[in-house]
């Protein structure tokens, strides 16, 4: 059975810029924990985040989501610019407002697609965090990622288009973006029909710019959250289907985690999880069970 909860507007501060996000409480909440939800990279919290943070606030966890810097309601220069970094210290933030200013006794992490990877870098040296979990986890190294981009001759192409974008921002304070979706341009970070950031009722919201900075490319695909794997000594659930992305990233990631954990595997495309009621389910079920029995 579902419970009923209030969302009330947050801000805090990462880095001296202004975060703005959503806390999601249980009407009868008897927890001192607190989830804080990110979703996929280049997206804002109304998306996959706020999708699984009032979901588990029916089932009666409180929950904080939020816009990175640079994205959505958050102030941050440059705006739309996916650098884990960045992003990893947000999360940071995150969980110190949670403990600092809500009073939150135990920490649970939870990442949707590439977020997973972010919230992964940080529950290895955050010791507030006491539970981590992954839905559809985009987890990779350079030799992984590399067949998502045309291969490496892709890869560095991209990264030399980074490097030279990266110059001219910080020469002249001009920021060059790409498309973040097209069907029919194929320099967008993501190319092809991948519905669900195409269809107003579920991913193309009025919220989400549809952008990305070109300098973006060298952060993110140099980003490798797997090194992060045998510091993580919390519990670990992951939810992941052989279908969807880097399927090996996760079972590599789960192979080094050297405390209790579990990697369950379901059909399903990537996309799938972020809506689609068969995947949502299980991935719900199984999380919410998880930070249950974890914090």
């Amino acid at each position: 059975m579902t419970q009923p909860f209030t969302s009330t507007r947050v801000r805090f501060q990462s880095e001296g810029d202004r975060l703005v996000g959503n806390l999601h409480t249980p009407v009868h909440h008897n927890s001192d924990s607190i989830i804080v939800v990110t979703g996929s990279w280049t997206t804002v919290k109304e998306q996959q985040a706020e999708f699984y943070a009032r979901l588990l606030a029916a089932e009666g966890f409180t929950t904080l989501t939020f816009d990175f810097r640079g994205f959505g309601q958050s102030e941050g220069a440059p705006r739309s610019w996916e650098n884990p970094e960045r992003k990893i210290s947000d999360i940071h933030a995150a969980v110190t407002y949670a403990v600092e200013q809500l009073g939150a006794a135990r920490i649970g992490a939870l990442g949707i697609c590439a977020s997973s990877g972010y919230q992964a870098v940080n529950a290895a040296s955050d010791s507030r965090v006491s539970s981590l979990a992954m839905i559809a986890p985009w987890l990779h190294n350079m030799q992984l990622v590399a067949p998502y981009y045309d291969g490496e001759a892709g890869v560095q192409e991209r990264i030399e288009a980074s490097r030279a974008a990266h110059a001219r921002y910080q020469e002249t304070g001009e920021v060059d973006y790409i498309s973040a979706i097209s069907t029919t341009d194929p320099a967008a970070a993501m190319y092809g029909p991948y519905d669900y950031y195409l269809d107003p009722q579920r991913g193309d919201i009025p919220e989400w710019d549809k952008r990305i900075a070109t300098m973006s490319w060298e952060p993110w695909l140099t980003f490798n959250p797997l090194v992060s794997a045998p510091q993580i000594t919390i519990p670990v659930h992951m939810i992941h289907s052989p279908d969807a992305a880097v399927p090996d990233g996760a079972q590599q990631f789960y192979d080094h985690l050297p405390g209790p954990k579990k990697l369950r595997w379901i059909e399903g495309t990537q996309l799938d999880f972020y809506d689609q009621p068969t995947q949502v389910s299980h991935a719900l079920r199984t999380t919410a069970d998880h930070f249950r029995n974890t914090l």
